[in-house]
């Protein structure tokens, strides 16, 4: 089953984004079995602001455990997650 993970950052924090990115990408690159797209949300200026994610997982438990062991997570990034079941229709991937 997939899900979709919205992820909205804190106010005033890039500077915790910008101090975690690389951590951050190496963790979803780790992860790419599971994690089959992701990327930030952009501010009218192009600032990110927040992330998406397309996770492959059996259960939301399985997404629970993947999201607390990212560095954003560790950190203290987000002010708002939310996970939701998702059918994928279009473009999806041959697995």
């Amino acid at each position: 089953m997939y899900f979709v993970v919205l992820c909205k950052d804190k106010p005033n924090s890039t500077h915790i984004r910008a101090e975690n990115r690389d951590a951050h990408l190496v963790y979803l690159k780790a992860h790419s079995e599971h994690i089959k797209v992701a990327g930030p949300f952009l501010d009218e200026k192009g600032s990110m602001v927040g992330s998406m994610l397309i996770i492959r997982a059996e259960t939301t438990q399985a997404i629970d455990g993947l999201l607390q062991q990212d560095p954003y997570a560790h950190a203290s990034l987000f002010a708002e997650v939310t996970v939701q079941p998702w059918r994928w229709v279009v473009g999806e991937p041959k697995e």
